[in-house]
């Protein structure tokens, strides 16, 4: 199937526009019905819901990988960072190289390339780790490189697929708290997906709660804007009373037979 055409922004107060998308693939029953949602510059926006409601679809509509079968997408052409559940590194080859793949696909100049890498790995915290090879990194380290990789070429939106599922939890809030800081260096809007509702109510801006499928948005929790993230907001009241906001609205979201995820775990 080929990608979609990305139509020009609706308007500089948003990077990323869902209207009414439908997505069913042939011979099954629909993934995603009917789903609207939007992200703004510095702004970070998690789907949240069960597995199979299709929120790894609708990150694929938004990045132009798939088309929906009704409904219009308006995104950031060109300027789009993508971070997957894996890290997809290639083993042989240097975090410093892995990072400047992007542009060396895009026939930037071996030595920019290199500094433009360099200066990305280093802006996750990785500047002494430019020569080594995945198998010497660990998990956190390898997803550092991943999200360095998504940064290199200065995207204006993020898109992330649970990339800090198979870490452990101290691992996934630094992480976190990484990602928190080059939000607001770079002003990114990021649309997020996870299991984790502690992950989500520690990260987000806007919880947007799925049903299964087909995939529809149930409910929107608004982390209070003058509320801290990441670290800091976990040791806030008002983290506790974001996490039971997300999780009244999943149990209400969820049919009773799927089990919930409120131990940060992925699943």
């Amino acid at each position: 199937m080929p990608a979609t055409d990305l139509r020009p922004l609706s308007g500089p107060t948003q990077l990323l526009v869902v209207e009414r998308v439908g997505r069913r693939f042939p011979g099954e029953d629909p993934v995603l019905d009917d789903v609207s949602l939007t992200v703004a510059p510095g702004e970070i926006v998690t789907l949240l819901g069960p597995s199979g409601c299709g929120k790894s679809t609708l990150l694929r509509l938004a990045a132009g990988l798939d088309r929906p079968d009704h409904g219009t997408i308006d995104a950031p052409a060109g300027r789009i960072g993508h971070v997957f559940q894996d890290a997809t590194l290639m083993p042989w080859a240097s975090a410093l190289d892995n990072v400047a793949l992007p542009l060396r696909f895009e026939k930037v100049a071996k030595p920019t390339a290199h500094a433009r890498a360099a200066d990305a790995l280093a802006a996750v915290g990785l500047a002494a780790a430019v020569g080594k090879r995945p198998r010497e990194l660990s998990g956190g380290m390898r997803m550092r490189v991943a999200v360095a990789r998504a940064l290199v070429g200065d995207p204006a939106l993020l898109l992330m697929d649970e990339p800090f599922a198979a870490l452990d939890e101290i691992t996934r809030f630094r992480l976190v708290d990484d990602l928190l800081r080059q939000r607001d260096l770079r002003r990114l809007g990021i649309l997020f997906v996870t299991h984790s509702i502690f992950e989500a109510a520690s990260l987000s801006d806007r919880v947007l709660v799925m049903t299964a499928a087909p995939g529809r948005i149930a409910a929107e929790i608004v982390v209070p804007v003058d509320a801290p993230r990441g670290a800091e907001f976990r040791a806030d009241p008002r983290f506790a009373a974001t996490v039971a906001a997300i999780s009244r609205a999943l149990a209400a979201a969820t049919a009773p037979d799927v089990a919930l995820d409120v131990s940060g775990a992925s699943g």
